[in-house]
């Protein structure tokens, strides 16, 4: 069959190479793709979220699978703008209806469908711009640190963990006045905040029956021991160490399955990826949030961990027959480090040449924000490669990783030098 990926960081390139191992697979387009899918796929020069381009490529290319990675064109409605046009209803595309991504593009609609459906999250209340006063007097209610989320998409920066009453209404007034995060924050989620250890859990689900991914665990902030800007991510393990049966039990059986069963009973259309935030507090499992598609750089440990037929698992997306596949996984840990641009999260450079990549052994090198020029390849945005590595154990999976890390080159690279550390 003809797949089109859509996205062009590093989820798309760890997409594409797990799809590409496929006996199914009969051409590979990514829009608009990186100078790493260029050399497994062909690249088309599309916007993810320009649907009357994508519509054009699917029919001329005979594409029957659409796997969609980043999350603006399924909150735009790629899934239903599909669905309601006649040429495109037989694609299989792979992601939620517009009502299922609103789990990510709202956070009070999942806080709201968490509490629906009891499913463990932290305690909280919405305010907009005519109730700042009331959100002010509900921060004097907390115990520090803060945790205030803009309700819509923020690019994964509109989290913010505030150690001072005064800082965080400061900040509230920022984010609903001041348009701190644009559009996305003209609502705040202001929640309790959860002490405790972070992992992320991944399902792929047909609508009606589930399949558990591997865990992950990644790190956020831009600098070592967890300080600093919050970035996209800097990198990741898998499996969590820590994520035992009897914590994973209790993970699908308050979790998994009330998400999967929730979404069911709402009559809410979801063929896709859940990432689910956890926060483990004492031994117990509390959602911090849904994404509706898989984590970046997550899917750079969780994907080359299957060792199945993913292709074929999301086939089967298209007939609801997941429950009849089976997913294998690699027992190895997987680590990945992001090297990234100088300045990021904030003002960086592009188009720095990029050295050192024949130099690489034994690990995989997942493009995120590079481009091809002149038989070159440059960097082409803040996150640019993340080196994914295997070993029996994270520690040693880390050190390959950062060996190879050593061997790549480009102006003002910079990265996270303690990734698994913590563990």
């Amino acid at each position: 069959m003809n797949v089109l990926i859509l996205g062009s960081g590093g989820r798309e390139h760890a997409f594409a190479r797990s799809i590409a191992a496929s006996d199914q697979l009969t051409q590979l387009f990514v829009a608009p793709g990186n100078a790493g899918t260029a050399q497994i796929a062909s690249n088309v020069d599309i916007s993810v979220t320009d649907f009357e381009a994508i519509k054009s490529l699917v029919l001329k290319k005979e594409i029957s699978m659409v796997v969609v990675g980043p999350e603006a064109p399924l909150v735009a409605g790629i899934y239903d703008y599909f669905q309601e046009d006649e040429q495109l209803q037989h694609v299989n595309v792979i992601g939620p209806s517009k009502q299922g991504a609103v789990l990510e593009g709202s956070k009070e609609f999942a806080k709201q469908f968490m509490i629906k459906h009891d499913i463990p999250t932290a305690a909280y209340e919405s305010f907009n711009k005519e109730t700042l006063k009331q959100g002010m007097q509900f921060i004097d209610k907390l115990k520090p640190p803060y945790v205030l989320k803009a309700d819509g998409l923020a690019g994964g920066k509109g989290v913010l963990i505030i150690p001072s009453a005064d800082e965080a209404k400061e900040s509230l007034e920022l984010m609903l006045v001041g348009g701190k995060f644009g559009a996305a924050s003209n609502k705040v989620v202001i929640e309790e905040f959860l002490d405790g250890i972070e992992m992320s859990v991944f399902v792929m689900t047909d609508g009606d029956s589930y399949k558990v991914m591997p865990t992950a665990k990644d790190y956020k902030r831009i600098g070592e021991d967890d300080t600093g800007l919050n970035t996209g991510g800097m990198g990741a393990i898998s499996p969590v160490p820590f994520a035992d049966e009897t914590l994973m039990n209790k993970i699908e059986e308050r979790i998994i399955k009330p998400t999967v069963d929730g979404l069911k009973k709402d009559q809410i259309t979801y063929k896709g990826f859940i990432f689910i935030g956890l926060m483990i507090v004492d031994g117990e499992p509390q959602v911090i949030e849904y994404n509706v598609r898989m984590g970046d750089p997550e899917t750079e440990v969780v994907l080359p961990r299957i060792s199945s037929d993913l292709l074929g698992h999301l086939h089967a997306f298209a007939k609801a027959e997941l429950h009849k596949e089976e997913l294998r996984i690699n027992e190895q840990t997987a680590a990945t480090v992001m090297l990234v641009s100088g300045g990021y999260p904030e003002v960086y450079e592009k188009g720095k040449e990029i050295i050192g990549l024949e130099k690489v052994e034994d690990s995989i090198v997942f493009h995120a924000g590079t481009a091809l020029k002149d038989g070159k390849t440059i960097t082409a945005g803040g996150r640019v490669l993340a080196i994914t590595s295997f070993a029996a154990s994270h520690q040693e999976a880390t050190k390959k990783s950062y060996r190879n890390a050593r061997k790549v080159h480009f102006d003002r690279m910079y990265y996270r030098e303690d990734i698994g550390f913590d563990l």
